[in-house]
């Protein structure tokens, strides 16, 4: 059996852990997944931009910087709103979360 001097392209583990990571960030580790699936996917699609076609996974990669950017721009975007409202309008969630129809 010849080895070929050629390999296939492989998938990069930093793409599989960014796609990873954005999913837990909207399941189980909101923000902490998000950061992980933000920070993994730019080392991802520079991993693979370096390697000259020997690893793939940029959608992957992608995909996880989508879902932790949208995440974390969703959990700013309540925080604010949730901070913003009670000042501005008076209003509080308080009643609602004492009354125990949650």
């Amino acid at each position: 059996m010849e080895s070929s001097p050629y390999s296939a392209p492989r998938n990069s583990a930093m793409a599989i852990i960014s796609l990873v990571g954005g999913i837990l960030g909207w399941t189980f580790l909101p923000f902490l997944g998000s950061l992980v699936a933000i920070i993994t996917g730019h080392m991802a699609k520079s991993e693979i931009n370096k390697s000259n076609g020997m690893l793939t996974g940029g959608g992957m990669a992608t995909a996880g910087l989508i879902l932790g950017y949208a995440a974390v721009v969703i959990g700013l975007c309540a925080l604010c709103l949730g901070i913003v409202l009670p000042l501005v309008f008076g209003v509080s969630l308080l009643p609602f979360l004492e009354s125990g129809y949650y």
